[in-house]
């Protein structure tokens, strides 16, 4: 039997962690005016909150927001997959084909309803249906559209001075949180260091091994502190140019990892006073590329950008922070560069035609900013401005001029600002140097940038569209000092190794080596929520014979809730399963560990290693977001109803007249529905 069409258009607005505790508060605060508008006109829980499925990890819980389905059913069980070969390995996830469960947009497609699925996290690309109504645009990672493949060059700080003597280049330079923009470069990273890079290690495409021994490891340190180049040059006096203006100064950007030279000029204003710079091709160019005032910020900048023997054209973000009267020291922050032609990840490719045509280039996403709060308020929010209004433009374009009538999109503003600033919203002394109000301000201003996203789409109620903001979850402002357990990047070694379950490998001196002793080695902790036995038979390096099995994990989770956190002495797990009895929550089956653990409240990270209901600081939370409005919705309506994510796929499959997914193991949130269901 099909099912009654509730509602003929349907947006999905999904911003990747928001929090409805600091959603509902700032709203009541009176700064979320568009998100309120949207409440009012619709429903939710009075808290705002979605009972969010586990692990609190991006690609998961994305997946079953686009399925019905818990990560056990899917198979999407991290941020990473386990390696199937090696237990210090892990396996890039988001791929909709490590995907075993059906997705409601290819139902919507089969349907015949046009359908299109902007940069959802996960299980989108490449593409699960061939069907002429879908349309899938990136979603191979969280950042933004583009970032994976178009990405050519990354962000950088170009300082000239008059001390220096010399054009330098060091790429990615991490910062010291509160040690503000360092200017000087003093030697190349070696070898070594640019081979522990994490990022390299993701980006390679293919089985990542990293440990996790010490904080400088873990997630907050890759992603907290984004790496970016440095590139020095010396101001001199203008020589071989074929128009420099009088008393103009000269000096050198240099970009695509140091391969390509821009010159540019300091110029004067009418008073005397060096405010602007001209960048040019070349020194023989009477017409400059393009001319910044101090403290402009410029979205989309087009120039080449070179990468070993192609040369591309790329759109980046420029801002000229820092002009110093005299013309003795320039300081300017790029982002990274976005090839404006790459097409690879939008299908029908004619898609990407009809945005760069109609709406502008691919834009640059802000990642870099986190420990300097100048580059935050500077870079990287005004770059998730332009960013955040190119996505409501294209998205807008879409619905106007393309006509989609369900479209699942996906924003990362949150999330991404998030993983580089939210630890900072409180005072420890790892970062001593900062002032927490400062980034709880920063924190309000992401919310209130997203608030003027979801503004951009007030009109289209009106147009009987039904809207649903949706998130995956909301992000933790840490309390403590997270133990090394639970990283998702890799092995967490330290605590597995203090209880004696995780050996380590040591040269002739007794120096600790970043290698597994697979001999002595019991269990290993392996991405955020998983721990697995070495076992014999099943694992190449087993010591553990299946046997020992049951009583080994009872001796793991007995040691899990006995660790005690050294700095403070509490407690600092809140729940470990065994493998089957993780099944209550939505975990187990073969692509979970043996063992399921969550970190106790106030010392989580982030997010991904926490409860879906547990709290942070600065009245944060990991729990998703869940507000419907429009078509086919109650106005003005509060339910009481416990909407867990599993839930969202079938109230959409409902308002759509769909059927449900084949694997959906939700509920539609009959309650909050016009119509009796």
């Amino acid at each position: 039997m099909k099912r009654k069409t509730m509602t003929d258009k349907i947006l999905v607005l999904g911003i990747d962690g928001l929090d409805p505790s600091l959603t509902k508060k700032y709203m009541d605060q009176g700064l979320l005016p568009n998100i309120k508008k949207l409440a009012e006109r619709g429903a939710q829980r009075e808290d705002l909150v979605m009972l969010g499925a586990h692990p609190t990890i991006t690609p998961p819980i994305w997946t079953t927001l686009a399925t019905g389905a818990y990560p056990m059913t899917h198979g999407i069980t991290c941020f990473f997959n386990q390696s199937h070969e090696n237990l210090d390995e892990i396996v890039y996830a988001l791929d909709s084909r490590k995907c075993k469960a059906e997705q409601l947009w290819n139902v919507f497609a089969e349907e015949g309803k046009k359908t299109l699925v902007w940069h959802w996290p996960g299980s989108s690309w490449p593409p699960t249906s061939d069907n002429p109504n879908l349309s899938v645009v990136d979603g191979r990672q969280p950042a933004a559209v583009n970032n994976g493949v178009g990405s050519e060059d990354g962000d950088k700080m170009i300082v000239a001075s008059s001390d220096f003597t010399a054009v330098k280049y060091k790429p990615s330079v991490a910062l010291t949180a509160g040690a503000g923009c360092v200017l000087d470069i003093d030697e190349e990273p070696t070898a070594e260091e640019e081979s522990s890079n994490f990022r390299v290690k993701q980006a390679s495409g293919k089985n990542v091994k990293n440990y996790v021994t010490c904080a400088e490891d873990g997630e907050q340190a890759v992603l907290g502190n984004v790496a970016f180049d440095i590139g020095n040059s010396p101001i001199t006096e203008p020589k071989g140019w074929n128009a420099a203006p009088k008393n103009a100064k000269e000096f050198t950007i240099l970009t695509s990892g140091g391969l390509l030279r821009r010159p540019a000029l300091i110029l004067q204003d009418d008073k005397g006073e060096y405010t602007s710079i001209a960048i040019y091709k070349s020194k023989k160019e009477e017409q400059p590329l393009l001319t910044l005032q101090n403290g402009e910020f410029v979205a989309n900048w087009v120039d080449e950008i070179k990468k070993e023997d192609r040369t591309y054209v790329g759109a980046r973000h420029i801002r000229a922070l820092e002009i110093a009267p005299d013309g003795t020291k320039v300081k300017l922050w790029m982002s990274g560069s976005r090839d404006i032609e790459n097409d690879a990840f939008w299908h029908p490719k004619s898609l990407h035609t009809a945005i760069v045509e109609n709406v502008g280039n691919v834009p640059a996403c802000g990642i870099v900013g986190g420990g300097d709060p100048l580059l935050v308020e500077k870079a990287l929010l005004p770059a998730w401005d332009a960013y955040c209004k190119w996505q409501s433009d294209s998205l807008r374009y879409l619905m106007d001029h393309e006509k989609y009538e369900v479209i699942f999109s996906h924003l990362h503003n949150v999330d991404n600002i998030g993983h580089q600033i939210w630890h900072y919203a409180k005072n420890r002394k790892e970062w001593a140097n900062l002032d927490e109000s400062v980034y709880q301000g920063f924190i309000e201003r992401v919310y209130t940038q997203t608030d003027e996203y979801v503004g951009e789409f007030l009109e289209y109620l009106d147009k009987d569209w039904t809207i649903l903001i949706v998130s995956d979850h909301g992000l933790i402002t840490e309390e403590n000092e997270p133990p090394i357990l639970g990283e998702f990047i890799g092995v967490s070694v330290p605590v597995m190794r203090d209880l004696g379950f995780t050996v380590m490998k040591k040269d002739e001196n007794g120096k600790e080596l970043k290698e597994i002793d697979w001999e002595k080695t019991r269990a290993v902790a392996v991405r955020g929520n998983h721990i697995w036995i070495n076992l014999k038979g099943r694992n190449a390096t087993g010591i553990v014979d299946p046997d020992e099995k049951y009583m080994l994990e009872v001796e793991i989770i007995s040691a899990l809730y006995n660790y005690r956190d050294p700095h403070t002495g509490r407690r600092t797990i809140s729940l470990a399963l065994r493998n089957k009895d993780a099944a209550i929550i939505g975990m187990g089956g073969p692509e979970c560990g043996d063992i399921i653990f969550f970190l106790e409240e106030g010392f989580n990270r982030l997010h991904g290693d926490a409860l879906s209901t547990q709290k942070g600081y600065f009245d944060t939370s990991v729990s998703p977001i869940f507000i419907a409005a429009g078509k086919g919705i109650k106005e003005n309506f509060t339910t009481d109803r416990v909407i867990r994510s599993v839930d969202f796929t079938p109230t959409i499959a409902v308002l759509g007249g769909v059927r449900m997914p084949a694997q959906c193991e939700g509920a539609p949130v009959y309650q909050i529905l016009e119509e009796e269901f």
